[in-house]
C-alpha cells in the first residue's frame, strides 16, 4: 500500500525557507513529510531551562572587580605609597 503525502507548508519547519507548492523536499535543507515537514516545529512548545541557550565551550564571564582592579593591584599601589611616604619622612 502506497502512503499518501500531504502537501508540503508554505514554509520549512526545519530551516524557515520558502517551499514551492508541488515540492517533494525543501529546496534548502532537503527536509520532507518522512523527515521533518510539519506545521510547526518540534521545538516550539518546549519550556528549555536558560543554560540550553548557553555555549559549553564558551568560558563563563568573569564580573569586573568592584573598584575596576584586582585586588593585587590596589595592594601592591599602596604598598608602593607606603613605601614612597617612608621613604620622604626618613630622607628628609
Amino acid at each position: 500500500m502506497r502512503e499518501r503525502l500531504l502537501p508540503p507548508p508554505d514554509e520549512c519547519a526545519n530551516c524557515g525557507a520558502a517551499i514551492p507548492p508541488n515540492a517533494k523536499a525543501c529546496p534548502v535543507c532537503g527536509a520532507d513529510e518522512r523527515t521533518g515537514w510539519r506545521d510547526t516545529s518540534v521545538y516550539d512548545d518546549l519550556d528549555l531551562p536558560e543554560a540550553a541557550f548557553t555555549d559549553p565551550a564558551d568560558p563563563p564571564r568573569r564580573t569586573a572587580p568592584r573598584f575596576g582592579l584586582p585586588w593585587y593591584f590596589l595592594l601592591a599601589g599602596f604598598l608602593l605609597f607606603a613605601l614612597l611616604v617612608t621613604g620622604l619622612v626618613v630622607f628628609h
